[in-house]
C-alpha cells in the first residue's frame, strides 16, 4: 500500500495549487487518483492514495506537481509531471552563492537575463520549462534535456559569460536533435 506524502509550499502559492474554484487541485487529484488536503494558513499539504489509484507512483507524481506549483510553475506545466518521461529538478541557489541575499538576487538576474532573454534561450534550446522563485531555480522537462539546461544554469552560477553558455546550448541542442532524429529513423526502420 502506498503511503501518505507530506510537503510544505509557500503560503502565497496555496491559491495557485487550489486554483479558481478548486479547479487545479481537482485536476491533479483526477490525474493522479489521489486526495489532496491543504492547510492554507501554514502551506502544509498531504497527499493520500485513493481506492481506485492504479499507479503506485501516483502519490509521488501528485507530490511533485504540487511542489512544482509551489516553486512558481503554473499548474498546466506542473501537470506534465504525470508523464513518466518528465521530471522536476530543483537547484538551490544558496548551495552555490551562500546565504547573501544580494548574491542570490544577482545570480537570479544572470539566469533570467535582460528582459528574460537568457531564461528564454535556455527554454527554447532545451525544451525545458524554467521557474526562478525564491531561492531556487526549478526545471521541468525530460531527463536528457534537463541535464543540458541544468549544466547551462550551473555554468552561469559559476560565472561563465552568457555568450559561452549560448554557444554550449547551441552545440548541445544540435546534438539532442541529431540523437532524436536517429531514434526516429531507427524506429521507422523497425516498422
Amino acid at each position: 500500500m502506498t503511503s501518505i506524502e507530506y510537503l510544505k509550499i509557500p503560503r502565497e502559492r496555496v491559491g495557485v495549487v487550489i486554483g479558481k474554484g478548486g479547479i487545479s487541485k481537482d485536476e491533479i487529484e483526477k490525474l493522479t487518483k489521489t486526495k489532496i488536503e491543504i492547510d492554507s494558513e501554514t502551506g502544509s499539504v498531504s497527499i493520500n492514495p485513493t481506492e481506485d489509484m492504479d499507479d503506485p507512483l501516483s502519490v509521488w507524481k501528485a507530490r511533485y506537481m504540487v511542489k512544482a506549483i509551489g516553486r512558481g510553475f503554473n499548474p498546466e506545466i506542473a501537470m506534465k509531471l504525470i508523464s513518466d518521461d518528465v521530471m522536476l529538478d530543483i537547484i538551490n541557489l544558496p548551495d552555490y552563492v551562500g546565504k547573501s541575499k544580494k548574491a542570490i538576487l544577482r545570480q537570479k538576474g544572470r539566469i533570467i537575463g535582460k528582459e528574460g532573454k537568457t531564461r528564454d534561450i535556455i527554454t527554447d534550446m532545451t525544451d525545458v520549462h524554467i521557474s526562478i522563485y525564491g531561492k531556487t531555480v526549478a526545471l521541468i522537462g525530460n531527463f536528457e534535456h534537463i541535464q543540458v539546461a541544468r549544466e547551462a544554469v550551473d555554468m552561469i552560477l559559476h560565472g561563465a559569460r552568457h555568450k559561452t553558455v549560448y554557444a554550449f546550448l547551441e552545440k548541445k541542442g544540435r546534438d539532442l536533435k541529431v540523437k532524436e532524429f536517429k531514434e526516429i529513423a531507427k524506429d521507422e526502420r523497425e516498422i
